[in-house]
């Protein structure tokens, strides 16, 4: 399971303050960013610093994404997920203290979801493998015998001993959907710890904005959302902010194309299809990338009427969400209603703004 969040970041002005009444140097920012790119995590991964002097912390943030990589996919031969996956149904998997939280994290938002997100359906992932070579629309008769393997309360955590059982063979966690998340929180972790202030973390569409822009004072980074109709690169509106996260569930950009249907990648734990609603995109706007990438499949998962119930009940965690539908409206959480900008030509209305 992927995700493509194609942005617009257009710099603007920053500020910076102080803390307290201890007085700190103040950064040297350049508008030209030590910048490196790789392939990680099934996608193109890229960090850009706008702090001088700190060339090194370019790849310290993506050492960081590489050990998530090597950790939580199930495209990375002899990662943790393999082994969990190999030992369901025979024994419980201990599992390393840095990775423990993420499994926490998606157990979490599997139940905070009502299963909407859904730790525990690799078997029916690894069927279709929409996104991967050998992609293909199976059997009816696959699916239902894959359908009783996908119960995220089928997954049994032990934190005392950081091991985590799946019940039933043949069960398998699939983390695409909150793994790039992960990665991308660790990146900003590793570029806080060298002194990083500002800087962009862009893993396949999984965004960080760290600190303002490095061009002025007083304002905020502008945020293009990509206009899903449109070429790569094409806003259909923008939203200021800084030291955030966007990440983006879409239709547009990882599908299978089969006798002339198409197969979304976000799929239904209790049908075994992708899901097939009136949405075509949800982004989730959040202070930590790994709650946005599991809330923009769970609120996509839920539909646009129950879909922005549940994110209305992030805003006390400042998690907004914007849900565009596939005729060409879009509707906003409380919280984004006066700090989104449609533009007038994207073809796009207001739905609830």
């Amino acid at each position: 399971m992927k995700k493509y969040l194609l942005l617009v970041l257009i710099f603007l002005p920053f500020v910076l303050t102080s803390c307290h009444k201890s007085v700190k140097a103040k950064p040297i920012l350049t508008t030209t960013p030590y910048s490196d790119t790789t392939f990680s995590l099934g996608t193109v991964c890229t960090i850009k610093v706008y702090d001088k002097n700190h060339a090194q912390a370019v790849q310290d943030g993506l050492r960081a994404v590489e050990r998530v990589n090597n950790e939580a996919t199930l495209t990375q031969v002899g990662s943790i997920i393999d082994h969990i996956n190999d030992d369901a149904g025979i024994r419980p998997t201990k599992v390393t203290k840095d990775f423990w939280p993420l499994i926490k994290k998606a157990v979490y938002f599997s139940k905070n979801s009502d299963g909407h997100f859904d730790l525990a359906i690799g078997a029916i992932t690894n069927l279709w493998k929409i996104g991967l070579p050998g992609a293909r629309v199976p059997a009816p008769s696959e699916i239902r015998s894959a359908l009783p393997l996908v119960n995220w309360r089928n997954v049994q955590l032990n934190t005392r001993a950081h091991t985590i059982f799946l019940t039933k063979r043949g069960m398998r966690l699939d983390f695409g959907g909150i793994a790039k998340g992960w990665a991308a929180d660790a990146a900003r972790k590793a570029l806080k710890k060298d002194g990083v202030t500002t800087a962009i973390i862009d893993l396949g569409g999984n965004i960080i904005v760290m600190g303002h822009s490095p061009k002025g004072k007083n304002r905020r980074w502008r945020v293009g959302i990509q206009n899903p109709n449109l070429n790569r690169g094409t806003s259909l509106g923008t939203i200021r902010t800084a030291n955030k996260s966007i990440v983006t569930a879409g239709t547009y950009e990882q599908y299978l194309m089969s006798h002339g249907h198409k197969y979304i990648y976000l799929f239904d734990a209790k049908t075994g299809y992708p899901y097939d609603n009136n949405l075509i995109a949800v982004t989730i706007v959040s202070p930590n990338s790994v709650d946005g990438d599991a809330l923009s499949n769970a609120a996509f998962a839920k539909g646009l009427t129950e879909g922005l119930r549940y994110m209305n009940r992030k805003s006390s965690q400042h998690i907004q969400a914007i849900f565009l539908t596939n005729n060409k409206k879009v509707y906003l959480t409380k919280g984004l209603k006066k700090n989104f900008k449609l533009d007038s030509s994207s073809g796009y209305s207001k739905g609830n703004f």
